[in-house]
């Protein structure tokens, strides 16, 4: 949830030579709601020429929004670490919507950050960069950004998307679990699921893994190239070895070897022609 963009810099290094990354930042000082980020999605988002559209976490819900409105050269969207409802339920939700001014005014212990965020085992550089944009935002902003994500609901939207989706699920998550996805599976039966080793900031911790699924989507549903959207964010609450890779079937998790994939990888890395944007919420 921290908006700075400063935590993608893994990511945008992973990615083919052939794409172009931009990153998108928004306030520090003032919170926007999911209405008001959507502006910013718009204005990353060209108007003419096919695109994808990926989002991370806190970012999910406000890409379906966007994604039901159908734009003519949206060729599809994935989802990591992503929901359409408040992926924390029960007696927690109401605890967290109670408790969330609160939560912010200290800095994040690194025991949190690594259980919640990143991994028990994550590079100190990482961990150190998380606790840093997580403390540069102001704690009223974050805690209402925690509210609005635990008060979410984007199903309707989710059910008018026209467009292929990808989920790529953290297999270690801590803050969004496997309800989420299925939730979203029932709105979407044909979305295609891949799932991942590591921790809720995948893109983070594996960032290779993470760039093949996502390849691999795109070759699948946009042969021809395009642009690629990145909108992503992180909650409070590098790594860039191919742990697990799979190839996307509608639905379905296909296990590949993983050194057979890294040859596919670098075959389509050096074919493919995408121009990429990248905007963090």
């Amino acid at each position: 949830m921290d908006g700075t963009g400063n935590l993608f810099s893994e990511f945008v290094a992973a990615l083919p030579e052939t794409f172009e990354a931009v990153t998108v930042r928004y306030p520090a000082e003032r919170y926007l709601q999911y209405s008001e980020l959507e502006d910013f999605v718009l204005a990353a988002c060209p108007t003419s020429g096919p695109f994808i559209l990926v989002a991370e976490s806190f970012s999910t819900p406000l890409a379906l929004k966007y994604a039901a409105t159908n734009p003519a050269n949206l060729k599809g969207v994935v989802l990591c670490a992503g929901f359409a409802t408040s992926p924390v339920r029960g007696w927690r939700r109401f605890l967290g919507l109670l408790l969330a001014p609160l939560v912010f005014r200290v800095p994040m212990p690194s025991l949190a950050a690594k259980r919640w965020l990143v991994g028990p085992d994550a590079p100190p550089s990482l961990l150190t960069a998380v606790r840093a944009a997580i403390s540069s935002m102001q704690p009223k902003v974050l805690a209402a950004r925690l509210r609005a994500v635990l008060a979410c609901d984007v199903r309707a939207d989710a059910d008018r998307i026209a467009v292929p989706i990808l989920y790529i699920r953290a297999k270690q998550d801590r803050l969004v679990n496997a309800s989420c996805l299925e939730e979203l599976r029932r709105i979407k039966p044909q979305m295609a699921v891949v799932a991942l080793e590591g921790p809720h900031l995948l893109l983070q911790r594996e960032p290779r893994s993470a760039v093949d699924a996502i390849v691999r989507f795109i070759q699948s549903g946009n042969p021809t190239g395009g642009r690629l959207i990145v909108i992503g964010a992180t909650h409070r609450l590098g790594v860039m070895t191919m742990v697990s890779v799979a190839r996307i079937e509608c639905g379905q998790i296909w296990p590949v070897d993983k050194n057979v994939a890294a040859r596919s990888l670098q075959a389509q890395h050096s074919s493919t022609s995408l121009n990429t944007v990248a905007a963090t919420l």
